[in-house]
Parts: C-alpha cells; structure tokens; sequence
C-alpha cells in the first residue's frame, strides 16, 4: 500500500515546529498532512519577520528537516550566526515547506477534530475510531479529513494576552483599539516608525518581547527622528536583579544581551519603569490621550501609544471534542504542566521532554510546540523540535526512539519568544536568574494616585 493511501496524520499550522513533525512522520515512513490557515509556510513569523532570534542557526533548524533539505542543494546558514524572523523564514521555513510540497496545504484553517461518529462523551469504541478533523478552505469549501493522528502545532500567536491585570481586557481597552498594538513594533516601516515617533509610548510586559520592544524605542529615542520620544515601561510586579535575564552566566549569548539592552534603556533615561501597576482601564483624556488606570487607584497619563506583551493564549475552541488532559491554570498537558510552571520554574530548569509528558485521554492528538506550553512563557525552538521527534516516534510505534531524551537545553536567562540580539557590554551583566542577585537601581517615575501621591516601589513581589 503506496503512502499517499494511507490516513494521514494531520499536522496543524505550517511554523517551525508543525513542518518538523512532518518531516519527523516522514522520517518514520508516515503520511504527514499540515494543514496552515495562512498563504504561506511561517504565517506567524512574517509577523515578526523584523526581529532578531536569540538563537543562532544551529539552535533553530530541526535535524529531521536538514536531512529532507540536503540532497536539493540547500544552503546550510553559518550556525553561529543569528537569524531575523524572515531570515528563518527566507532560508528555512520556505525552502523545508516546498521540499514537503502537497503534503502541506495552504488556506486550510481547522475548525473541529473529533473522534469518527463520537463526540466527546461516547465511550464505545473510542480507541479505534480514527480522528475526523474539519476544515474550512479560503475559498468558503468545508472538508472532512480522517486521520490517524492529529498534532497541532498551531502555536499561540493569534491570541494575544490583554493589557488588563486580572486577565480580561481592562475597561476600555477595546476602544482604544486604535492605539494599542500587541506587536513588537517594526520601527523599519516608515509608517509604523512615524506612529511612535516624538510619542510617549506605555510597554506592558516584562518578558522577551517587551525587552525588544524597549530596546527598539530607545533606539528610536537616540535617533534623530525620534526627538521627545518616550517609553514608560509598566510592570505588574517590582524590579530585580533577575528582572534582566541572565546577562553574561546566559548560555544563549544574546537571550543575555537582550535583557541587558532593556536595562540599558532604562539606565539611560530611555524608558521609565512603573512597578506594581495592573491596568484595571484605558481611559482617554480631553486630548485623546490614553490614560492608563490601575487597581490601586493610580493614573498613568499622557499616553499617545500603548504596546502589551503581556503572552499569549491557546485557542482550544476547535479541540472541543476531543478528550484533553489540561492542567487548569496553564492550559498545558497536566504532565507537563508542572515542569514549565513560571512560578517555579526558569529554561535553565525545564528538563526535555516528549510524547508521554503531551499525552491525552484520547491517545493519538498531541499539542506540541508553543501551544503545549498553554499560558506559560518558557518555550524555546529546540524543545519544540524534541517534542516532535519523541511524537513522531511514538506515533510510529518505536517507543524506544520516542522515550529517548535527545536535547539538552542552555541554562539561565529571559525564558520566552524571540529577541533583539544586540551588542551590550557584557560587563554590565546581572547575575543568571537561577542565583540570587544583587538589587539594580532603576529610574522609577511616579504616576498620579486616587487620592494620595505613590510611587511605584523597587522590588516589591
């Protein structure tokens, strides 16, 4: 029987990870099908096609895709240098998707995965029903896909978190639509440089994005262009010596240099810090301007532009029937959930893992990638392409290959997303954030209190 007759198992979303788990099927002489709602391999990536990896080539290119890419005469980037988002996409993502050729889709947004003729109540003969998996085409066609296994990749990037401390969108918010982006700005467009340009701009976040994002204001802010523009940075807890990242004990170098550009954006008077203030609501004031209001009370004022990088959420509307495991606070495979817990955990801590720590009720559907991490923030590249080997492997039936631990992760640093490389000086590194270190001065700005004046405070919890 050829392979192209055999039920596929369907693979969602075309990023990094869902085209490693179909050259990993592949790999295993199964029939992978990757279904990507967008045009293009890297839908999501094209997003932030402008921002610089902290990873370097070697880091980011799966060893199962290298393997379908070598005999076309792809070109191997040099792997100790740092890709941009389209450069991963340019170079990788592309060139890996045409050698998969049909067996990648485009338009193809999945709306529901089930078990054939069983909702997620039936028990009877649950366990040897193969999945049905709908999906809507661009062009308005509907299809129904049986499937042997189903591993979504979707990620988590469509699903932005909001700007509100509680976790809803703070009153307001969805009017001041037109003044809030949930992008890390790419101030190389004229249009998107124009908008932030001579304006005071409120970052809320405290991860990797928000450090790239306060890095690329306070590049702004130096230029000659950006004259009087202004960054207020608001954290929802205090500031640390950990707050940076890992600086100079990182084993991903320029992970460390990136928190090491935010510190210096605020060093420098670039960006002033408010700490402890979770946005209750976005208010607009007589001049338009955004005013920022948290729990306790306190006005941040004379907002032109609001950016929240807050992370990112599962959609999981479209797994409804189907029987997931999930741990109820990250969204997470319960298993898994424990090890990449950010309250406990740092990437310097997160151990490897694979098929048993994602696996479900229903055997055979695996969330892989950014979207098994849920809520939390830690993922990097390199597990995720672990994760589809071990996958892969136990979808195969080679339960040896899929037990097996091939990866081990850099220790230390920011945990999360994709960063700004940039060249600060390691010796203003702070400690690693799995030590204790020494407190740093920040330039902290009062914001207006209802009715008493406050300030945010340095390392509060």
């Amino acid at each position: 029987m050829s392979t192209a007759s055999v039920p596929p198992v369907v693979v969602i979303g075309a990023g990094p990870i869902g085209l490693a788990a179909a050259a990993h099927l592949s790999d295993h002489g199964l029939n992978p099908l990757v279904l990507e709602a967008g045009h293009t391999a890297g839908t999501a990536v094209h997003d932030w096609a402008h921002v610089r990896l902290f990873s370097t080539w070697g880091e980011v290119i799966d060893p199962a895709a290298e393997k379908l890419l070598a005999p076309t005469g792809w070109s191997k980037p040099d792997t100790s240098t740092y890709p941009s988002g389209g450069d991963w996409i340019e170079h990788y993502l592309r060139p890996l998707a045409a050698v998969l050729g049909d067996r990648v889709r485009y338009g193809a947004r999945v709306t529901g995965v089930s078990k054939a003729g069983r909702d997620r109540i039936v028990d009877a003969d649950r366990d040897t029903q193969p999945f049905v998996v709908h999906v809507q085409h661009a062009d308005g066609r509907e299809e129904r896909i049986l499937a042997v296994g189903v591993i979504d990749a979707s990620g988590t990037w469509a699903r932005p978190a909001p700007a509100g401390g509680s976790g809803l969108p703070a009153l307001g918010e969805r009017a001041a639509a037109d003044r809030i982006s949930y992008r890390i700005p790419d101030l190389t467009d004229p249009a998107v440089r124009d908008r932030y340009a001579g304006k005071r701009t409120a970052v809320i976040g405290s991860g990797a994005s928000a450090f790239t994002a306060l890095a690329a204001l306070a590049e702004l802010a130096r230029s000659q262009d950006g004259t009087e523009t202004k960054t207020v940075w608001v954290l929802r807890r205090g500031i640390s010596g950990s707050t940076f990242g890992g600086g100079d004990a990182d084993q991903l170098p320029a992970r460390g240099a990136l928190g090491l550009a935010a510190k210096a954006a605020v060093d420098d008077g670039h960006a002033e810090a408010v700490t402890g203030f979770r946005t209750e609501a976005v208010e607009r004031d007589a001049d338009g301007r955004l005013v920022l209001v948290a729990e306790d009370g306190r006005r941040l004022r004379d907002v032109d532009e609001l950016i929240v990088l807050t992370g990112f959420r599962p959609d999981l509307s479209f797994l409804s029937e189907v029987r997931l495991r999930l741990d109820e606070r990250l969204q997470a495979p319960v298993e898994l959930a424990p090890l990449i817990d950010p309250n406990q955990h740092s990437c310097g801590t997160v151990y490897p893992h694979g098929h048993r720590e994602l696996s479900h009720p229903d055997s055979g559907v695996y969330l892989v990638g950014m979207k098994s991490y849920g809520r939390a923030p830690t993922f990097l590249a390199m597990t995720g392409y672990e994760q589809v080997r071990s996958v892969a492997a136990a979808l195969a039936g080679d339960t040896e290959a899929a037990d097996r631990v091939e990866l081990v992760l850099p220790e230390t640093g920011v945990c999360g997303g994709s960063g700004l490389f940039d060249t600060a000086d390691a010796s203003e590194a702070d400690a690693g954030c799995c030590t204790t270190p020494a407190p740093q001065p920040v330039l902290l700005i009062a914001v207006s209190p209802s009715p008493v004046t406050a300030s945010g405070g340095c390392c509060n919890a």
